[in-house]
């Protein structure tokens, strides 16, 4: 079956329907459309999935997806058009520019934290710049997924969009076949074997991946506002998000302040019991779910740690000061588990963050300028916010995504469109003017080949 659809989505591709932009916005507009009308049966799928609390689900999914098919649809057009580019000397008279054209096929391999949200936003920049697409949604979020399917049949034929449901087995036999792009979000695990894949072909790739994201707090920090943040960020989603923080480094001075902020705000938000809230989600597959219980083994625990195994609910946990080499510290939590570090000297941040990859996101807080862009500037991440937590992803005119091992590529907004596009070059050379200064026999003098470098 997978081979047929790919069959069928490059000899639609090939009709260079895709390429025209009025067929584009139409569809987009229809998508629009039915994600409008489905909103709240997404919100029920994701609650079934993992009892994803409707305002998270709007804010941080459907909401998130209807804002970008709204800036598509309003700058497709002109992020279409030829950009003219000055003309080199060397190709007068000539007219130059770059003009985005899309690859062809593109697959989009989901995960299952986000499963709407990050299967529809890449679709989007994929569609707006002119590719068919087949998507594969993750199997431990099913309803979503069905949905998903549910949606694109309504909007797309087969042979422009398609939807392939399955586990391992299918995600193996649509990576065997030719692509023109593969985007993919999951773990850096699965995102070598994707990139694996992808070089027998040769193709292009974006991987979203994971890391162990920072948050530092130093002493001039506001300790209130930042206890705050910090709690929302971690916690939203069961903190089942990539770019939560992952771990605090917490100056001696505040810690104990810090710690108190954390737990004040976490009742204020939950109630004093926490798994009756309905805005607590729930960790989506058995087998996270048994991985992160197996972290809180042998921790000291500043709050939290129950759990419920019939529904693998997960208490939102401080833990601390976990050794450099237990498991929590290992890889990322993704999870509602928090460690919490205290330093005193600066050169300590140094002892931790530089013992993991690239991080995905990185976040200080702070009220010391200097210190804000010292760390901003020494340690390479994917995107980063000052005194807040989270919200650089919402903005569309800042790419989304990781640098080393915890990503290739950045999307959103125009950034999606230019992802999904080749940016081709083209020079249209006049004919009533030809200077001979190329053709053999070669008179020249050598000394003004040397100069002719500034001509560029």
């Amino acid at each position: 079956m997978v081979k047929q659809l790919v069959a069928a989505q490059n000899d639609f591709f090939a009709t260079q329907k895709t390429k025209e932009v009025a067929f584009r916005k139409k569809y987009l507009k229809k998508l629009q459309q039915e994600v409008l009308d489905q909103e709240d049966a997404v919100c029920d799928a994701l609650y079934a999935d993992f009892k994803k609390p409707k305002f998270e689900s709007l804010a941080t999914e459907t909401q998130l997806v209807l804002a970008e098919l709204k800036h598509a649809i309003k700058n497709v057009k002109s992020w279409s058009e030829p950009n003219p580019v000055g003309a080199s000397l060397l190709n007068f008279p000539s007219k130059e520019w770059i003009q985005p054209e899309p690859y062809g096929k593109v697959l989009v391999i989901s995960p299952w934290n986000y499963p709407f949200m990050l299967t529809m936003s890449p679709l989007i920049g994929a569609l707006a710049a002119g590719n068919t697409a087949i998507l594969k949604p993750s199997e431990y979020s099913p309803n979503t997924s069905k949905i998903i399917a549910q949606i694109i049949r309504k909007v797309f034929p087969p042979e422009y969009v398609t939807v392939v449901e399955g586990g391992v087995e299918v995600s193996t036999e649509l990576l065997a076949q030719k692509w023109e792009y593969i985007f993919f979000t999951g773990s850096t695990r699965v995102g070598k074997i994707v990139y694996q894949k992808a070089a027998e072909h040769l193709t292009p790739v974006t991987l979203e991946l994971s890391g162990k994201n920072p948050c530092i707090v130093d002493a001039t920090a506001s300790i209130s506002l930042a206890a705050k943040r910090i709690a929302w960020g971690k916690l939203i989603n069961a903190g089942q998000t990539c770019i939560a923080p992952d771990y605090i480094l917490v100056h001696k001075s505040v810690k104990n302040a810090l710690v108190d902020g954390l737990k004040a705000n976490i009742a204020q938000f939950y109630g004093k019991n926490i798994e009756a809230s309905n805005d607590f989600a729930r960790i989506t597959t058995n087998k996270h779910y048994e991985e992160l219980k197996a972290m809180l083994k042998g921790q000291n625990l500043l709050f939290g740690g129950s759990y419920n195994d019939e529904d693998q609910y997960l208490e939102p946990t401080l833990v601390d000061e976990p050794q450099k080499d237990s498991t929590i510290m290992e890889g990322e939590v993704f999870g509602p588990i928090l460690p919490i570090i205290s330093y005193e000297d600066e050169s300590e941040l140094d002892e931790y963050i530089s013992r993991y990859p690239n991080s995905l996101a990185f976040y200080v807080f702070s009220n010391n300028k200097k210190f804000q862009k010292r760390m901003m500037r020494q340690y390479s991440f994917g995107g980063g916010t000052i005194n807040d937590v989270v919200v650089h992803i919402s903005n569309k005119d800042l790419p989304f995504g990781g640098v080393g091992q915890s990503g290739i590529g950045g999307y959103h907004g125009k950034y999606s469109f230019d992802l999904f596009s080749h940016h081709k070059s083209i020079v249209k050379r006049g004919t009533w003017l030809d200077v001979p200064l190329r053709y053999a026999p070669y008179n020249i003098s050598l000394n003004l080949i040397r100069k002719i470098k500034y001509l560029f």
